[in-house]
């Protein structure tokens, strides 16, 4: 292994963010390594994955998947079960986390990885949505680097690069709009799941496909840019931008705007959070900008796409708003992946839970975790009366 080699724990290695974390990893031997390695159910990749990477320890939710893979690797490998996540996570003996386990299941293993000192390369985006205080506490007291994978605050970072925090006046994020865009609510009520995961512009995991579709991911965005970033909610705006190409921007004091431009490709803020601040030659593809042609720009539709509106709703009230937030969206998502709540009941549920659930402080993981508990079974028994009422929010 060469001197300087980033070392690094990927959690969630089987998704999306996980799949294009190795394929930087592949393209780029000379300076990353793989220690350990997390799945769920897909044990085929996962093993495949051990094979090519040969990380030293693996953990896996899916008790079956867990089987196989055991089977597979025949004791040259330590696998471990779902209580390994923090435990693999706290260890010292690797330099990066990747983070991009999907949801509320992404908080304590990093929590563990940032509490034994190790850098964070976050695209478990609801880590800091629902314990933003508590992880920006964390990393300063731990002295730990967390550096963003999404590629909307990927795009941010590189635009305040150099720039004074006082001079930032305001944060642009923007949005594709999803495969929904331009429809109006009524149009909603039948859509499917198939519909909804066919993203214009990115290929990505369910849940993150669906959150982009209701607009809920751009809101999740919000809460996590207000902890980054340290800006309030009434400086971070959201346009909607079809063609992907301008990831971000930021508005300064004195008027001007810097935008982050590049294709819609997940390996170059990937890239970038691994190898930040530095910035390492690669080839991926590069922005034909006589090609593009035309870049524009809207408002978001807060009528036809209300979670928007409901996350800044959330990040204003603060606490634990952001909790029951999340929470009643994975159980909204969930179900309507499963054919079982429509299109707009997603929305519906989470205004619902956010209504009824109480709001605490969230200064502490317990309290946060409560909130996570309390919001779900909330949602889950409010479940049946959004299945077959479809009202406008209000």
């Amino acid at each position: 292994m060469n001197e300087g080699t980033n070392i690094l724990a990927v959690f969630g290695s089987t998704g999306s963010i996980g799949r294009n974390t190795l394929e930087v990893v592949r393209r780029h031997p000379e300076h990353f390594a793989v220690r350990y390695l997390t799945g769920n159910s897909n044990a085929e990749l996962l093993i495949r994955q051990i094979r090519e990477f040969r990380p030293i320890a693996v953990a896996v939710t899916d008790s079956e998947a867990r089987r196989r893979v055991r089977d597979a690797v025949d004791g040259s490998v330590e696998v471990l079960d779902e209580s390994g996540f923090p435990e693999l996570a706290g260890r010292d003996d690797y330099d990066t986390m990747v983070s991009s386990l999907v949801g509320f299941a992404g908080l304590r293993p990093t929590v563990a990885a940032i509490q034994a000192g190790r850098n964070v390369a976050l695209a478990n985006k609801e880590t800091l949505v629902v314990a933003g205080e508590i992880m920006t506490a964390l990393c300063r007291r731990h002295h730990v680097q967390l550096t963003p994978i999404d590629s909307e605050h990927s795009a941010i970072l590189q635009c305040i690069a150099g720039e004074p925090a006082h001079s930032i006046a305001r944060i642009i994020l923007t949005a594709s709009g999803g495969p929904f865009r331009g429809r109006r609510v009524a149009e909603l009520e039948t859509v499917t799941a198939a519909e909804a995961l066919k993203h214009p512009n990115w290929t990505m995991g369910n849940k993150i496909s669906i959150d982009s579709a209701t607009l809920m991911n751009k809101g999740l965005e919000v809460i996590e840019a207000h902890w980054l970033f340290g800006v309030d909610a009434d400086r971070i705006d959201v346009v909607v931008h079809p063609q992907s190409i301008i990831h971000s921007m930021v508005e300064f004091s004195d008027g001007s705007v810097k935008a982050q431009l590049g294709v819609p490709d997940m390996k170059i803020p990937i890239h970038y959070a691994l190898t930040w601040p530095n910035r390492i030659a690669a080839d991926y593809e590069r922005v034909d900008m006589a090609r593009v042609g035309t870049l524009t720009f809207e408002e978001p539709d807060h009528m036809t796409f209300p979670c928007l509106r409901l996350a800044y709703d959330a990040l204003r009230t603060g606490g634990t708003a952001p909790a029951i937030l999340n929470a009643a969206n994975e159980i909204g998502v969930a179900a309507f992946l499963a054919g079982t709540l429509p299109f707009p009941g997603i929305a519906e549920l989470i205004e619902e839970s956010l209504a009824r659930c109480p709001i605490h402080d969230a200064d502490t993981l317990e309290a946060i975790s409560e909130a996570d508990r309390t919001a779900r079974d909330f949602a889950e028994a409010a479940l049946p009366r959004f299945s077959t009422v479809h009202t406008t929010i209000r």
